[in-house]
């Protein structure tokens, strides 16, 4: 096993970046003694390289407007090779995998990894430890990621910190919790999980709607609550388009979330379509929950308008202030009070939909405020969304994760096909082996089929893969996945399109 390292950052010199060499070798070699290290790749062990680079703040910055459309400088940023999962590789290691060096011995890249130190050493002061130990934390932490682990949903989340806790505690480079985290793995208590029916009776229950402009974290906060990725995440706005429904079930309570697209200015069939769908779920719902970047202290003509709606039909309203960690308490209290001169709300809660810094709090208030009644959905059941409606959800997710501009907004994905296959002899619906799909990717234009195609049918690839892992993750089988990409001139302003694609005003929440 090497690391390829690469130094193209003046602000530490190399010495100093040379001398943590030692450390990441023994993090590369510490991972590869993990059970959960395919035998195929301890096989290829002698074999196995990384692309270490060490870079600046600007290049970061750079790489990350390029490939993740971030617009800042970050600490780290990983680029696997393998298709893997949480250490299984989900693809057989093929020849197109596999390199050989100038004297034809075997060759095979886990990824590249990029670290700024720069931010490094500033998180290291924040967080109150070394350089070197931050540095050593960048590096397992990006190896984790070229293996398969990621954030993308809490128990892949929770999997992932357990690692890195493991690895640096196996690396001397632990503080005292991490040591008492990693030495209780494996003991706690496992939860038996009752199942509430639909019709039994519950405390409270009912729709909350949230509502606000684009992009203030509604989805994320849904993702946060329900803890399974039900919404599509984006920093671009009017992510969703749907009103899509997430079940919260609590011991006592139910709570049917309706996660409306974004209000703003409609600019074309489709967007005028998403404005009345989240006009008509705040109107219908038993409560409105409505979410404000609280980075921005004053109320807008959107929040003005959607509040004076709430007012029209008499509604219950929660303020959750959001991204509360981005801002001061001095910032914080002028947003309050802005917002409390238009409306009389139930309450005004600073969150972290990011976090989850104060949720808690405040799924206990919109719990308080919902009638009492029977379970509407049975406990089990997170979503009212089948697997094929998500399923495209996650395919246009990738396309908005991977492309700029116009392309994203510009584009809707159709599932041509879910077919589903068993086991031999399966007695139910969790033998399944399993799913086929196949999805056509609906653009405006021939320009924007050639982009998500991509040179050598690149992009088309990436974009398969990436939400291949994802679909896999939700129906929990192998998933066989096909795109195709479709010019449909103008349909977001064809309302035989738009009927066709699944877009059309909903009269009920």
């Amino acid at each position: 096993m090497k690391i390829n390292l690469s130094n193209s950052q003046r602000k530490f010199d190399s010495n100093t970046i040379e001398s943590l060499l030692p450390k990441w070798n023994e993090i590369f070699s510490v991972v590869f003694d993990y059970d959960f290290i395919p035998s195929l790749l301890v096989k290829y062990a002698d074999s196995l390289y990384v692309n270490l680079n060490i870079v600046g703040k600007d290049r970061i910055h750079e790489i990350n407007k390029e490939f993740r459309s971030t617009d800042k400088s970050t600490d780290v940023i990983s680029f696997p090779m393998l298709d893997m999962h949480n250490g299984k590789l989900l693809q057989e290691i093929t020849a197109v995998d596999v390199e050989r060096d100038e004297e034809g011995n075997t060759l095979l890249c886990l990824g590249d990894i990029i670290i700024c130190p720069e931010v490094a050493n500033k998180n290291a002061e924040d967080y109150g430890h070394s350089f070197d130990r931050e540095m050593s934390f960048l590096f397992a932490h990006s190896l984790l990621h070229l293996l398969g682990f990621d954030h993308m949903d809490a128990d892949d989340e929770k999997l992932m910190i357990t690692y890195q806790k493991k690895i640096m505690c196996d690396v001397d480079l632990a503080f005292d919790e991490e040591i008492e985290f990693v030495s209780h793995i494996g003991e706690a208590d496992v939860d038996t999980n009752i199942v509430y029916k639909a019709g039994e009776p519950c405390g409270h229950v009912g729709y909350v709607a949230i509502i606000g402009r684009p992009n203030v974290g509604k989805s994320t906060l849904l993702n946060y609550i329900t803890g399974m990725k039900l919404a599509i995440v984006s920093h671009k706005p009017q992510t969703t388009r749907t009103n899509i429904r997430s079940i919260y079930n609590g011991d006592d309570s139910q709570l049917i979330f309706v996660d409306t697209p974004g209000v703003h200015t409609p600019k074309s069939q489709l967007s005028k379509i998403m404005v009345e769908n989240s006009f008509n779920s705040a109107k219908n719902a038993d409560l409105v929950l409505m979410m404000v970047d609280g980075r921005f202290n004053k109320p807008a003509s959107v929040e003005k308008k959607l509040l004076e709606l709430c007012t029209q039909y008499n509604k219950k309203v929660i303020l959750a202030i959001n991204k509360s960690d981005d801002i001061s308490k001095e910032t914080l209290l002028p947003t309050i009070m802005s917002y409390s001169s238009l409306f009389n709300f139930e309450e005004i809660i600073p969150i972290s939909a990011k976090s989850g810094d104060n949720v808690n709090e405040l799924l206990s208030q919109l719990e308080k405020r919902l009638p009492a009644g029977p379970r509407l959905f049975d406990s089990e059941y997170m979503t009212n969304q089948t697997e094929r409606e998500i399923s495209a959800e996650l395919i246009r997710e990738q396309i908005l994760h991977y492309t700029n501009q116009e392309i994203p907004h510009g584009t809707t994905v159709v599932i041509d096909e879910f077919k589903e296959k068993y086991k031999t002899g399966a007695v139910d619906e969790y033998d399944r082996e399993m799913v086929v799909i196949h999805a056509s990717i609906i653009c405006e234009r021939k320009s924007h089929k050639a982009i998500l195609l991509g040179k050598d049918g690149q992009m088309i690839k990436r974009l398969s893969t990436q939400s291949r892992i994802n679909i896999e993750r939700l129906t929990g089988c192998k998933v066989y996945l096909e795109l195709f990409v479709k010019v449909r001139e103008d349909w977001k302003n064809d309302d035989t399109y738009l009927k066709q694609y699944g877009y059309f005003v909903e009269e009920d929440v």
